[in-house]
């Protein structure tokens, strides 16, 4: 049976089944509710929490894995405006090359995903990540969780190190908004708005917003960007609500590769200095996204969520790019130009039921569900080189670069392919406890899928099915209701995308992960933490085969082992703390050649991007000033020296950069908050791709802002 089908079919039956079994119920709560209100007039409309998928209903001392939840409070002190600020604030996740800063790319716990995607994160437990819409501005974000460890049991193809999930602002039955204006250093610009209104007793609105404008201290580069992620919540019953969700964006911004080492060594040239064109002007990136959540609770311990999520996204622009050569003796660099036209859409279906039964004398909670998903890559390239026409030059030169000095020919195909993978997913996991402090988790999901390769420029086509198995253990011993230990053993698979030398699709990246630790709560919840170990295993890494045809083979074998630590909450009165140290030994397992530099890269070599040791901190005190709110704090983030260039001895230096902040109520509906970034003006450098391809940090910069509330 063709996979497409199966794939309907399956989704098909578990939507009608939870839509037969929520009608019958609600069936039943009419007549209930119908008696009760023949002898009582008043109408009481019931509130009900959005659950998060693929969670269930656990307290954070009954979870046998490591998480940490960045909530709105700690983004607004972080000034966090983009996902990559927010996971700054999360030690277990380290910077990765952003794609001339044009997505999103992290490694959790040392290890990164498809180093030709952006990485992927889930919104509302929904897959979001993987299409080319850019950045993801945290406008419309009410809270980050890094989940790590293993969880592909229940969230399917993932990223081995961990899972990362943004809860977005949801309606409200209050009527509140705020309007907030900022500006600051390189003449940025921001406006953000968000509202939230009821339009009737069972119906509620909110209309989030934004739009920016910024200049950069890199030369040349402007940026604009705006979003709008309006949702409706409509409480159905006491018992049922739906929640609708639309998501857009638009930005321009410059393909900015960043700067460059000569023979080695950084700084050399400025590092505001862009030495790509800025006559090609900007990349374009979209998103449009629509997600729907049914969700129903039959009673008191049993619920059913249904999800759909459409999300189709793009990526098209001119870019001219340093080439690998190196700098020559007179101070040019060789260089390229590319003309990308992506585009991406990603279907999602998901259904589950939760809930706890009592069998044999033990209390058993379960999650059960199915999912599909189906996500199609289309990808043209064009692109020209200065050795492929004679007579032209698209070298630079790094100390005096003159931009325009060419006339760009007409480029050449590179690329011209789509892929399509599709998957349909079974799981199952089940909490059993066994005493009044000891559980055990068990858990397994199964995973039919499909990869279809149409590469356009050779007229040929691939594909290949899988199926997997993933299966999760855990255990977890309260011994108070502070203190809890536990233990978990996962194992994940994520599909690779692109082909071989031979035009074929690869085996899938696998991987295993263990981790032990332990969790505490004190003052009444309002201080948490975890420390864990953990070692993470992985096989089938991509490793470039032939840079000219644009394939890879996954040969690749690597190791993650370390330990972290996480304590966020109130240590005194009117002082929190969000505090994380990690500490990560990652490498290769095996010899192999990568023909995208031409060298063989050892045994035991690091990965890129990846430090040793990594501590983020923010501190916030909370007090009066003249009878005001007043609020003020600091944060540092200390990064190890990281591998640059992956199979060399190039290391990005490490670095430790600090901010403050204030903000002063000045009446019930007006904030004042001021912001200085890289306070002792740190030179740094985030990531890098290789030696020519390395992104400088943001020098010292301030930023303004003014909130009417209303």
């Amino acid at each position: 049976m063709n996979t497409n089908i199966k794939v309907f079919k399956l989704t098909y039956l578990s939507v009608c089944l939870t839509s037969l079994f929520v009608t019958q119920i609600a069936v039943a709560d009419e007549e209930t509710t119908s008696n009760v209100e023949a002898s009582n007039t008043t109408e009481v409309v019931k509130i009900i929490g959005s659950r998060q998928a693929y969670q269930g209903d656990f307290t954070r001392l009954e979870t046998p894995q490591s998480n940490l939840e960045i909530d709105s409070e700690a983004l607004l002190n972080a000034g966090a405006i983009d996902l990559t600020q927010a996971l700054d604030l999360s030690s277990s996740v380290a910077r990765q090359n952003n794609f001339g800063g044009l997505w999103n790319s992290f490694a959790l716990r040392g290890f990164v995903g498809d180093e030709n995607l952006p990485s992927n994160y889930l919104v509302n437990g929904f897959n979001a990540g993987r299409g080319f819409g850019g950045t993801r501005d945290l406008s419309g974000i009410e809270s980050v969780e890094v989940l790590k460890g293993p969880r592909a049991a229940l969230f399917g193809r993932g990223e081995p190190g961990g899972t990362v999930n943004l809860v977005t602002k949801r309606p409200t039955f209050d009527t509140e908004g705020e309007i907030k204006l900022s500006g600051g250093s390189y003449d940025t610009y921001r406006v953000d708005i968000d509202y939230t209104t009821p339009v009737s007793d069972d119906v509620a609105i909110r209309l989030v917003g934004f739009y920016e404008d910024a200049r950069s201290f890199r030369d040349t580069i402007e940026t604009t960007k705006q979003g709008f992620t309006p949702s409706v919540a409509w409480n159905i019953s006491d018992d049922s609500q739906l929640i609708y969700e639309l998501e857009y964006s638009h930005q321009e911004v410059p393909f900015d590769r960043g700067v460059l080492a000569i023979d080695g060594e950084l700084g050399l040239i400025p590092d505001s200095r862009f030495l790509g064109e800025p006559g090609d002007g900007p990349i374009e990136t979209d998103v449009i996204g629509h997600q729907v959540e049914f969700q129903h609770d039959f009673n008191e311990n049993w619920s059913a969520l249904v999800g759909v999520n459409y999300r189709k996204t793009s990526l098209e622009g001119l870019a001219t790019e340093t080439g690998f050569s190196g700098v020559e003796d007179d101070g040019s660099v060789d260089r390229f130009s590319r003309f990308r036209d992506y585009d991406a859409e990603y279907h999602v279906i998901r259904a589950e039921l939760t809930g706890d039964i009592e069998l044999a004398g033990l209390q058993h909670r379960l999650i059960v569900g199915i999912d599909s998903d189906r996500f199609e890559n289309d990808q043209i390239i064009d692109r020209i080189r200065s050795n492929q026409i004679p007579d032209f030059d698209l070298s630079i030169n790094v100390f005096n670069p003159v931009y325009g000095a060419f006339e760009l020919p007409e480029l050449l195909p590179n690329a011209n392919r789509v892929e399509i993978q599709k998957s349909v997913g079974v799981f199952i996991q089940d909490q059993i406890s066994l005493t009044d402090k000891l559980d055990i988790r068990i858990g397994a999901r199964f995973d039919d899928y499909e990869q279809t390769l149409n590469n356009r420029l050779s007229d040929t086509q691939s594909k290949q099915t899988e199926t997997r198995i993933s299966p999760q253990f855990g255990i977890v011993y309260k011994t108070s209701d502070a203190l809890s230990f536990y233990a978990a053993y996962g194992e994940n698979f994520r599909p690779l995308s692109g082909t071989d030398s031979n035009g074929d699709g690869f085996e899938p990246n696998q991987s295993t992960s263990a981790e032990v630790g332990v969790k505490f709560t004190l003052k009444d919840g309002a201080l948490v933490g975890s420390a864990s170990i953990f070692k993470v295993e992985q096989d089938n890494l991509l490793v470039v085969d032939d840079p000219t045809a644009f394939t890879s083979a996954a040969i690749g074998e690597a190791e993650s082992k370390g330990f972290e630590i996480d304590i966020s909450g109130e240590i005194a009165e009117g002082l929190n703390i969000l505090a994380s140290y990690t500490y990560v030994d990652v490498k290769t397992k095996n010899e192999f050649f990568d023909a995208n530099f031409g060298f063989t890269v050892e045994a035991g070599s690091s990965l890129l991007n990846i430090p040793e040791q990594q501590l983020s901190l923010q501190l916030v005190r909370s007090t009066q000033l003249s009878g005001k709110d007043f609020t003020f704090g600091g944060g540092l983030l200390y990064v190890d020296d990281r591998n640059g260039f992956f199979g060399t001895d190039f290391e990005l230096p490490s670095y430790t950069t600090s901010r403050v902040f204030s903000t002063y109520q000045v009446s019930d509906s007006v904030v004042l908050r001021a912001e200085i970034n890289n306070l002792f003006d740190e030179t740094y450098y985030t990531n890098s791709f290789a030696d020519v391809w390395v992104q400088p940090g943001t020098p010292r910069n301030f930023k303004l802002s003014a909130t009417y509330n209303f």
